[in-house]
Order: C-alpha cells, then sequence, then structure tokens
C-alpha cells in the first residue's frame, strides 16, 4: 500500500504584504482612465442637484421660500446637503477623487511619454516587406539629401550601419499628437483647481449705488452678496467708493455706453477711476465691475402735521425701455407733536412705476425711450400698517402684498395717479407726495476670485492641447540601403491616417529624383497588370 503525501500547507502572505498588493490594486483600479471617465459622469450628475434645488450660497431667501413652500420635504433634502451641492462632503470625495485618478493617469504617461522622446527611433523590421506602406527604388538615393529632407520637414532621425554594409535610416513624426494628449488632460486638473479655489476662497457683493453717495467695503452695505467657505469677512479688504457721476448713452432705445465716475479710498491711497463696462477697477486684488445702471426717484412726502421726509429710493427696470418699479415706504409718518406719539396705523406707502419718457398723446402708460425726457410716477398710495415691525425680511421695491390682502393695508386712490416732476399727489387726509426728481444709479459688483487665472490658464491649456491631440498623426518611415544595392523604403501608420502613402512617396521622391509612386488599381488602364 502506497502511501500518498499530503501537498504542504499555503503560506500566507504577510499581513504588510497582503495591505501592499491590496492598496496597489486598488491604486491601478482608481488612475485607470475609465475610473476617471465614471468620476467625471458622477460629478456631472452630482452638480444636477446644484441646478435643482435653490443654494444657500446663491440665495438664502430662496432657501427660506422652499422651506415654506415645502414644510415636508425640505428637512429631509437638507440632512443630504441639497441646499449645499458644492459643499457637501459627498460632492467633495468625487471632486477629489477625479482630481488623484486624473494625477494618477498623467504622470506616469509623462514618464513614458518623457522617455520615447528622448529615445532613439526603432529600426526597421528585417523583413520591410510586410509593412503597410512598402517601396523598392530602382534609382538611387542619396543618404546626405535623404537626412536633410527629413530634417528640413521635422522628422526625427535615427542612423544605423550595420556589419555587413546595410545603412539605414530611421524616421519618426506626430509625438506631438501624445503631448496634445497630456496637456488636454492636464488642463482639467487646472480647471478642476480652479473651480475649487474659487468656490472655497473667493466672494463677491453686489450694490446699487446712486450719484454722491458712498459706500464702503463690508457686507452690511451690499444688497447682495456671497462668500466662499474659506473667506473671513472681517478680512475683506477696506476701502469705500463714492459714485461721482453717471452718464449713460443710448442709441435706437438702447444703451451703447455707461461710464461711471468714481472716486476710492483705501487705507493707503486716495483716486479716481472712470469705470465702464469691461473695464473693471481693481483695489487689493479686488475688482470692481459695472454691471448694470438704473434709475433713482426723489420724492418728499409731507404728513398731516406738515413734518416731511425726503427719499431717495432705487427703481428696478421691468424692461429694455427702463420703465421701472418700485415703492416708497415711510413707517415714521404723522408723528402727533402734541402728543408725542405716531397715530397708530397711519403708516403710509406707495407703488409706484417710473416712466422715463411718458408720452399723453399715445395713451399708454409705460414708454419707449429710456432716456429722461419726461419722466412721471404712476402712484397708488397705501395707508395702515405697513408690517416693517414683525422684523420680517421683504422687500423694498414692493408694498407688502400680505398686508394688503389682511386688510392692514388699505388703498387710498381708487385709480393710478400720474405725476411729473414738480408735482404732488394729495391724499384725503392733507398728507402729500412730491415728486422732486430723478437720479441715476450703478450696478456695481465687487467681486475676489483668485481661481480666475488658474480656470483661465487651463481653458487655454485645454485649447492648445486638443488641437494637436486632434489634428497630428504619428508615423515611421524608413530608408534601407542593402548591400545588393538596393534601396528599400517603407512607412508604419501608429494612428488612424489616411494620408500615409502620399506623404511617404512625395518622401521619396525628392529623396531619390525620378521616382514615380505606382498608380492606384483604379487609375490604370483595363486589362493592364500591376
Amino acid at each position: 500500500m502506497t502511501a500518498t503525501l499530503a501537498p504542504p500547507p499555503r503560506k500566507r502572505p504577510a499581513p504588510a504584504k497582503r495591505a501592499r498588493a491590496f492598496a496597489r490594486r486598488w491604486w491601478h483600479q482608481l488612475t485607470s482612465m475609465r475610473t476617471a471617465l465614471l468620476l467625471l459622469l458622477a460629478l456631472a450628475l452630482a452638480a444636477i442637484p446644484g441646478s435643482t434645488f435653490p443654494q444657500r450660497s446663491i440665495s438664502a431667501v430662496d432657501v427660506a421660500d422652499y422651506y415654506d413652500a415645502h414644510p415636508d420635504l425640505a428637512p429631509w433634502l437638507d440632512r443630504v446637503w441639497a441646499f449645499d451641492v458644492y459643499t457637501s462632503p459627498w460632492f467633495s470625495a468625487i471632486y477629489l477623487l477625479l482630481m488623484v485618478s486624473l494625477v494618477g493617469c498623467i504622470v506616469p504617461r509623462l514618464g513614458v511619454h518623457w522617455k520615447a522622446l528622448r529615445a532613439a527611433v526603432p529600426d526597421a523590421p528585417r523583413r520591410m516587406s510586410i509593412l503597410p506602406h512598402h517601396r523598392v527604388l530602382e534609382q538611387d538615393a542619396n543618404q546626405a539629401l535623404a537626412r536633410a529632407v527629413l530634417k528640413q520637414r521635422r522628422w526625427r532621425t535615427t542612423v544605423r550601419e550595420a556589419e555587413d554594409g546595410t545603412v539605414t535610416i530611421a524616421a519618426e513624426k506626430g509625438h506631438l499628437r501624445e503631448s496634445g494628449n497630456l496637456l488636454f488632460h492636464t488642463s482639467i486638473i487646472f480647471i478642476l483647481v480652479g473651480v475649487a479655489a474659487g468656490s472655497l476662497m473667493s466672494w463677491y457683493g453686489n450694490r446699487i449705488l446712486s450719484e454722491d453717495k458712498t459706500y464702503c467695503n463690508n457686507l452690511q452695505q451690499y444688497d447682495e452678496y456671497g462668500l466662499g467657505a474659506w473667506v473671513d469677512e472681517t478680512a475683506l479688504p477696506r476701502f469705500c467708493l463714492t459714485l461721482n457721476a453717471f452718464d449713460a448713452e443710448f442709441t435706437n432705445g438702447g444703451p451703447t455706453a455707461y461710464d461711471a465716475d468714481v472716486t476710492y479710498e483705501t487705507e493707503a491711497a486716495t483716486g479716481g477711476y472712470d469705470l465702464e463696462v469691461n473695464r473693471p477697477l481693481n483695489i487689493d486684488g479686488t475688482n470692481v465691475f459695472l454691471i448694470g445702471h438704473g434709475y433713482t426717484a426723489v420724492v418728499t412726502y409731507t404728513d398731516r402735521y406738515g413734518q416731511t421726509q425726503t427719499l431717495h429710493q432705487e427703481f428696478l427696470a421691468m424692461d429694455a425701455a427702463l420703465n421701472s418699479e418700485g415703492a416708497f415706504k415711510f413707517p415714521d409718518a404723522n408723528y402727533n407733536p402734541g402728543t408725542g406719539t405716531v397715530d397708530e396705523d397711519a403708516e403710509a406707502g406707495f407703488d409706484a412705476i417710473l416712466v422715463p419718457t411718458y408720452d399723453d398723446s399715445t395713451g399708454m402708460l409705460l414708454g419707449a425711450d429710456p432716456e429722461l425726457n419726461n419722466p412721471v410716477l404712476a402712484l397708488t398710495a397705501y395707508t395702515g400698517d405697513l408690517g416693517l415691525a414683525d422684523g420680517r425680511p421683504e422687500s423694498v421695491y414692493s408694498i407688502n402684498e400680505d398686508q394688503i390682502a389682511s386688510g392692514a393695508l388699505e388703498q387710498v386712490n381708487d385709480e393710478v395717479e400720474v405725476i411729473g416732476v414738480g408735482d404732488a399727489m394729495t391724499l384725503p387726509d392733507g398728507s402729500s407726495l412730491a415728486f422732486d426728481g430723478v437720479e441715476q444709479y450703478a450696478v456695481l459688483q465687487v467681486r475676489h476670485d483668485p481661481g480666475g487665472p488658474i480656470v483661465l490658464a487651463g481653458a487655454l491649456l485645454l485649447l492648445g492641447g486638443l488641437l494637436p491631440a486632434l489634428a497630428v498623426r504619428r508615423r515611421r518611415y524608413w530608408i534601407r540601403w542593402n548591400p545588393d544595392g538596393t534601396v528599400e523604403t517603407a512607412g508604419l501608420n501608429r494612428n488612424d491616417y489616411d494620408g500615409l502613402d502620399e506623404e511617404c512617396d512625395a518622401l521619396t521622391a525628392e529623396i531619390a529624383p525620378g521616382f514615380e509612386p505606382p498608380r492606384p488599381e483604379s487609375d490604370r488602364p483595363t486589362g493592364s497588370q500591376p
């Protein structure tokens, strides 16, 4: 009876070795081009909620409105960062994995490409006839001429001489294609880094500034603002800006030029600047852009006790003719000097439309000319409780509709009253609103975006890499002088390139004068033999 020996037990690798193998396997998986494409698709899909739901970084008011409209759904969405998509952990994870994957793809390819650029051109195979393009010359080809022609046409060449007397010139062209591919993928990293830097470290603020008014760079004086996740509002640059004058030019009812004369003051300097569209003012790395224009109505309200209040109120344009809407609110009106108190429910408010050029001959309220040729105000007056004391934010460009619907505000005039500059609207209680005039305002955007130059560099790299990656074709060309006196040429296409035969034949014709490439079979006379 023969005894069989059991195989020795397999020795398991050490834990450290298993961990290295596991990490290496997953690193290769992460840095593959397939994974990079999947992560890029995942990033595009992850950005969809950022376009679907309101974002706190853009408008906290819209998020609050969404809570009011969907009180049951909004808290659940907030738990998965649907209102803060671009700063959420899951979006950041996809973003970082994509960057790591791209870097892992590009760095090894850079080393391989650098070695290929420095390496000698590969020699031709022993049997050149197996190559897709092959010619045997009946004419003699000059070696010096061949080198000069290839050098002139920017081919990389390597000359080899064998012991039996064979001389081969190997030429290669088209490495710029791989350089373009690497440049294209590198540009994506630049764009990702720039977008991330802009999201984390940029900030902006929008401000409507009327003529002869000044504002300083702090969040409390902006009409709208947004801060990056790493921006400290106390670290904003300190400066103040004054709008001295604004000039708008119109042609055929459309704006042709905006020009704002401003004065700025920083801790170190004071100066003036002619601010125009696409000509921003740079202050300590922060750009001030002129992005819009509108009108400010100046009115004086006289209450029933004869006390006056003058208000400069900006109006928002409703159309290209700058017909604008706004509101005047006087919560402190009708102060009784005898009792020292404000009359209860005697606050005054006016919904208004400002028409820059009013034409009473047409019967239309809204005008067609944005210039101030005949400005009027169309007013609807209300008295009662404006609702400003409850602490809830509301638009400064309209009267609170909820107060009107609840009866807290009552409309005074039955019809809209139109008044011009110098005229006044008188209310039944003896109070009045006088239209004193119209000023102009500029819409300014103050922006600091450190990621902008990085994204621009990435876009330029992308264009610079895309063109050679699509247009350049890599190919090789050989010329061999055999000991028996024959000369062979051959070409090899490394990419899809239909013009290889024509290019190689053109090279051969320059190197060997008198060479005529063979005619294609479709061009040969009927019955002829190839």
